[in-house]
This record gives structure tokens, C-alpha cells and sequence, in this order.
């Protein structure tokens, strides 16, 4: 048997005992059925074939939510720091054992190579443990004096939140909100994506088994014009986590604005990368490619505008095509395979539809701008030349494995033209001049900046974006910013003279 059948077989026999009772919500501990007993079927985008049934929640199943994780607040908002970082470390250690079961799973959910979800587990992983470090030292804040007075500031938790996650990778999205929830004692509704929902039940499963008490984490599955729209809405729900389309957000915004919701939003982007002549090409070319072929395309960070100055602009393109023409597309538990299918036929078609606009616009496909075999939602990695950032491909979010190459003369021309979009979550810059990497990142309206680099993450730092990609930042010490709080108490330290009215 090949690797790729044993993995199917591994796969399959994982969901199979998910999808015996189904994809239940969870709530208060238990799985439950949808009030209204109604469901929906999640498929593989590999075939399209029925994965399981899931529990279809609409605003009952939210409210039942919300109140039950109204109640454990109350309890786990008073846990001391240092007993939550031991239930979230054990978290963590549960997600590092069934991290084969949690990958394999998404794969299949989600199209994504395994080569990227084996990863995508172990970063959940360290989510959990990142955070658990930093919950004994959450509520911590300074003292400041005057001469009459002694202030001290520190932070609480901000109350049962609501969180709503991509389909794209969606487990390791999770955790990366729910983990600082919950580490800065905060309870959570969990609103998973209805197009990848099978991973959210197995993390709220492992959390529990590992000590996470009943009520603090629940999820409710379901659509967003219903259970999305419930979750925004519920009163009991003090802020919003939302990760996705920056229309969507916008959206939520309007919908969380009666009962004066905190909103953190995650949004899209159109991500330019920078390439000067004085760069390291080769190492620019494969940071490119990697930024926009991995994961399908569909994350928000893709470099999915290659902005290369004119002097080396058909070198660079010929290069990207060359490479992009190599990759391997395939079924995701391929171990060799780097790009899969897409999310749905709906998000295939949408990605696919640009293929046309390119042409119609007057850019030309140098690799790619195929749909691979018959069955499933396959994209060919695909090259648009010979652009222009007025064009509909330079400007709008395609999230799929298409990339867009602009051509630039200098400096002024590429910051003119990396600035001149909606989007402003993440920018790539290669060269090799100092004095230009400081003037372009001083001006480069993007709420993250890499010089010479693909996207590494560091926890500790923030993360998010500026414009139509976002509003606030996760990573270190903003993350609990958003979740907590900040509360001053001020103490006389001499006696004042306090001012008198009408006598």
C-alpha cells in the first residue's frame, strides 16, 4: 500500500468515528443536536464526497451557548493565572498527541496539503502553550505616583466572547483566538466556518479531556446569516473575534453595534511583494513562490502581487514560471503534493473566473489558469504577466494560488504602487540597500513588513493589519488587550484640599 492510501485510510477511518453521530454542537460539556434538529453536510473538496453531517445552530443553539458560557465565567474568570497555564499546557500536549488525527482530518475538510497541515497542528500546539506561559502574568499592570496620589492599573477579563474562524486552516486559526481568550479567563462561543467544521469539535473534545472545565469553551455550528448573525447579536457576548472577508467584517461591525460589541477583526489582503535588481533573486524568487503556492493560496498573507523592477521583471517572471509549472498538484494526503483542491466548487469557480478577467484586462497567463482533472476543485498554480495595478487581478483578493506581476521603474513608483489598494495586512520587501528598506517600510501602508524574508512568525509580536484588512492585533501581549479590561484604582497617599460647591 502507498503512503498516499495508507494516509486515505487513516483519514477516513478517523472521520468515520467522527461522522457516526454526526458533528454535533457542544455545549456546557456535551455534544448536542441543533435545537431544531436540523443539519448540513460538510464535503471533501478532494471528490466532493459527504464527510459527515452537521448540526445546522441558529439563534437558540446560540443562546443556549452564550448563557452557559455566561455561567462559567463566573467561576473561570476567578481561576488564578497559574492553575489556567496548567490546564492549557495539558491542552497542548493533547493537541501534540493527536496531531496525526487533527491533520489528517483537515486535510480531507479542507483541501490543504498534508505537508502544510502536519504543521498547522504542532503551531496549534504552541499557540496553547504560548499563552498558557503568559496567563499567571495577564491581570498585571503598573503603579504610577504623584505626590497626593498612588494609581495602580491592571487588566480583568473582558467577559464571554465570541469567535468566528476561516476555512482555511481552520484549527490552527482556532487556537489562535481562543487560546488568549481563555488563558486571560475569558469563556468562549465558537462559531466555526460551515465549509470546515470538523476540527473545531475535536478541540473542544481534547480540551476537556485534558481539564478545560465544561462551559468554557462551546461551539455551535452553523451559517452565517443565522448563527453568525445570533453570535454578533447576543447580548451576553461582550466582544467579537472574527477572522475572514473584510466585507464579512464589516458586516459584523454593523451587527454587533446595538449591544456595543469590542470587534477584532482578521481580514483580507492584497499583498505586495517588493523586489529591487540589488536583491538576492534566487532567494527572492522561492520566498515569492512559497508565499503564494503554499496552502493553496488561500491565507491571507499570500505575496499575491510581485511587484519586480523593470530591470530584472521578465527574469523574475520566467523564474516564477518555471517554478510555479513544477509543483505538484494533487490529492492532499500526497505527501509530495503542494497544492490541492480548493475549499468548495463555489470558491473554485470564483478563482477560476479570473482567468478570464486577466485576459479580458490584457494581462497574459504565463503558467497555469487551468482547472486539474475532472473530479474535485483543482487549480493549476497560475502566473498573470504583462499586469497593471489598475487591473481587477491587481487589485482584488483572488485567495487561491494565483499570483499577479506588476512591473516597476523605482522606489516611488513601487511604494505608489504597493499603497494603492484597499488592503494594507502584509508587504514583502527584498533588497539588499539599508537606507531604502528603512524609507520604504516608513511609508509601506501594511500592518506587517518583512525584509528579505517569507512570513515567519514570532508569537510575542503583533499581528494584524491596517485599512480594509483589519482593526486590532494578536500575538503577545495585544492579544490580551483585546480580551482584557484595563482598570485604574487611584489611593491618596497625602490628604488634598477637595473642592466645595454651594457653601
Amino acid at each position: 500500500m502507498s503512503t498516499l492510501d495508507q494516509n486515505i485510510s487513516r483519514a477516513m477511518g478517523y472521520i468515520a468515528e467522527r461522522a457516526k453521530a454526526g458533528c454535533m454542537n457542544h455545549i456546557a460539556g456535551a455534544s448536542v443536536p441543533a435545537v431544531s434538529g436540523e443539519t448540513f453536510a460538510t464535503r471533501s473538496p478532494v471528490d466532493l464526497t459527504t464527510l459527515s453531517s452537521v448540526a445546522a445552530g441558529d439563534a437558540e443553539d446560540i443562546d443556549r451557548a452564550a448563557l452557559t458560557a455566561k455561567a462559567a465565567f463566573k467561576t473561570w474568570s476567578k481561576t488564578p493565572g497559574a492553575e489556567r497555564r496548567k490546564i492549557l499546557i495539558k491542552v497542548a500536549e493533547a493537541i501534540e498527541a493527536r496531531a496525526d488525527e487533527i491533520a489528517l482530518t483537515e486535510c480531507m475538510d479542507t483541501g490543504q496539503a498534508l505537508r502544510f497541515m502536519s504543521k498547522a497542528a504542532l503551531r496549534g500546539a504552541a499557540n496553547f502553550r504560548y499563552f498558557a506561559d503568559q496567563a499567571p502574568t495577564a491581570e498585571d499592570g503598573a503603579v504610577t505616583r504623584t505626590p497626593t496620589q498612588m494609581n495602580t492599573t491592571s487588566r480583568r477579563p473582558i467577559g464571554p466572547v465570541g469567535v468566528i474562524t476561516p476555512w482555511n486552516t481552520p484549527f490552527m486559526l482556532s487556537t489562535w483566538k481562543i487560546a488568549p481568550a481563555i488563558a486571560a479567563g475569558c469563556t468562549v462561543v465558537h462559531k466555526p466556518a460551515e465549509l470546515s467544521p470538523l476540527t473545531a469539535k475535536l478541540l473542544v473534545e481534547i480540551a476537556e479531556e485534558a481539564g478545560l472545565p465544561p462551559g468554557v469553551l462551546n461551539v455551535v455550528n452553523g451559517m452565517g446569516e443565522t448563527a453568525g448573525k445570533a453570535l454578533t447579536e447576543h447580548p451576553a457576548l461582550k466582544a467579537i473575534a472574527f477572522v475572514g472577508e473584510s466585507a464579512t467584517g464589516s458586516h459584523i461591525m454593523r451587527q454587533g453595534a446595538a449591544t456595543l460589541k469590542r470587534v477584532h477583526f482578521e481580514l483580507g489582503g492584497k499583498n505586495p511583494v517588493i523586489l529591487f535588481d540589488d536583491a538576492n533573486i534566487d532567494q527572492a524568487v522561492d520566498a515569492a513562490t512559497f508565499m503564494i503556492y503554499s496552502l493553496n493560496g488561500e491565507r491571507c498573507t499570500s505575496s499575491s502581487r510581485l511587484l519586480v523592477q523593470d530591470t530584472i521583471y521578465e527574469e523574475v517572471c520566467a523564474r516564477v514560471a518555471e517554478a510555479a509549472g513544477r509543483i505538484k498538484v494533487g490529492h492532499p494526503l500526497d505527501p509530495e503534493t503542494v497544492v490541492g483542491p480548493l475549499i468548495d466548487p463555489g470558491h473554485e469557480a470564483k478563482v477560476r473566473s479570473y482567468f478570464d478577467i486577466a485576459k479580458s484586462e490584457g494581462a497574459t497567463i504565463a503558467v497555469g489558469g487551468t482547472k486539474v482533472g475532472e473530479t474535485g476543485c483543482y487549480v493549476a498554480p497560475t502566473l498573470f504577466t504583462g499586469a497593471n495595478n489598475a487591473m481587477k487581478i491587481g487589485q482584488e483578493e483572488i485567495f487561491g494560488p494565483v499570483l499577479t506581476a506588476i512591473p516597476f521603474q523605482d522606489e516611488a513608483e513601487a511604494l505608489e504602487i504597493a499603497n494603492d489598494t484597499d488592503y494594507g495586512l502584509a508587504a514583502y520587501l527584498w533588497t539588499n540597500d539599508l537606507n531604502r528598506a528603512v524609507r520604504m517600510t516608513d511609508a509601506l501602508e501594511a500592518g506587517m513588513m518583512w525584509i528579505n524574508s517569507e512570513n515567519t512568525r514570532h508569537l510575542p509580536t503583533p499581528f494584524g493589519g491596517v485599512k480594509s484588512s483589519g482593526i486590532g492585533r494578536d500575538g503577545g501581549d495585544w492579544s490580551f488587550d483585546f480580551y482584557m479590561e484595563t482598570v485604574n484604582v487611584s489611593f491618596p497617599r497625602a490628604p488634598h484640599k477637595t473642592p466645595k460647591l454651594g457653601g
